[in-house]
């Protein structure tokens, strides 16, 4: 019989209070929502009979790519990210895996995506390898993937977003450490809030590095600008608290001022795309909106639409109209996290 595991983690939106939960931050306050359709991850697990080194085989399927492993020696190329997961995990050398990963939205639209498939993907050589890890320890060491091992920014947010699920309350206290909390929603509020919810893809990938290096550069000074950063912990706090209540308008007003907050940091986290969706939502009485993750350009936006369902749905039509490969992408609440299992299959 030869073993097969199969992990989903899913994808991160909404983020009001992003950008405080960075090093230099220091501390603060995210409130976030996960999204399906997950990230999938598949490994075929086989006997390495040949001996052979590079004994762990990738298909990227978002990129059409194929590629060996060596685990013990993680390369910078090809996606040195991919391969740097991989050797978090040890894997015995009679071992030889076969791994797919898919994400079922376009690469760097700003929805923690790199995070989910991290999780997803470190959750199953784990569930394979052990010793057996909790959601938390997955997704930090999926945050020490990105910051160690590949020496990039990285907050803590996305990570958890993926390994826990639901809407999740981050109150990060000495930065990377944090007190997590799942938000428990009456089921109406939940169904509310799922009707609701959209995600807008921007038209191109998130590509703002030199921006976000900038922004980051001037807030490690300190000055003005972290008061900015004072007001998204406030708002990630009082949107938690209009969530529970289920004052969803209130709710979509945090959503907006964590926006204009982010405009504030630096004028190009908004881009002209995210202002156009704004625009058309803002005409068809959507109650809030707000860039995904860091802002820049491309990337996607969420929208609380208002709760008027023929208004919801002109307004999806009216985006989809705006051209320039903008489009609403089908999504849902998630109340599930990173989910692992296993299953045998005879060979043929």
């Amino acid at each position: 019989m030869n073993r097969t595991v199969h992990a989903r983690a899913p994808l991160r939106i909404n983020d009001i209070g992003g950008w405080t939960d960075t090093w230099f931050a220091k501390q603060g306050n995210v409130l976030n929502l996960a999204v399906s359709p997950p990230v999938e991850v598949q490994i075929r697990v086989r006997e390495n009979e040949e001996g052979t080194e590079g004994r762990v085989l990738v298909h990227a399927e978002n990129y059409g790519e194929t590629f060996a492993v060596i685990p013990e020696k993680p390369a910078s190329r090809p996606h040195a990210f991919l391969q740097h997961t991989i050797a978090m995990v040890r894997i015995p050398r009679e071992w030889r895996l076969e791994i797919d990963i898919f994400s079922p939205v376009p690469a760097g639209i700003s929805t923690g995506t790199s995070a989910s498939v991290c999780v997803a993907l470190l959750g199953a050589l784990n569930f394979l390898a052990g010793p057996r890890a909790t959601p938390d320890e997955i997704a930090a060491l999926a945050h020490r993937v990105e910051t160690e091992k590949l020496g990039q920014q990285s907050g803590i947010q996305d990570q958890i977003c993926a390994a826990r699920g639901g809407v999740t309350y981050i109150r990060m206290f000495d930065y990377p450490k944090a007190e997590i909390t799942g938000l428990e929603l009456a089921p109406s509020i939940w169904e509310e809030l799922d009707r609701r919810t959209c995600l807008v893809f921007l038209g191109k990938p998130h590509s703002s590095s030199v921006i976000h290096d900038e922004v980051i550069a001037r807030l490690e000074t300190g000055g003005p600008l972290f008061g900015r950063l004072e007001t998204m912990k406030r708002l990630a706090e009082e949107a938690r608290d209009h969530l529970l209540r289920g004052d969803l308008e209130s709710y979509g007003r945090a959503m907006t001022e964590n926006n204009e907050c982010q405009r504030g940091l630096y004028a190009d986290l908004i881009s002209p795309e995210a202002d156009l969706v704004i625009e058309t939502a803002r005409r068809h009485g959507a109650s809030g909106w707000k860039v995904n993750g860091a802002g820049g350009q491309g990337g996607s936006l969420a929208v609380l639409a208002g709760p008027d369902d023929r208004l919801r749905r002109r307004m999806v039509e009216a985006i989809d109209s705006l051209g320039g490969g903008i489009r609403v992408l089908p999504v849902s609440l998630s109340a599930s996290g990173l989910r692992v299992w296993e299953v045998w299959v005879k060979p043929v």
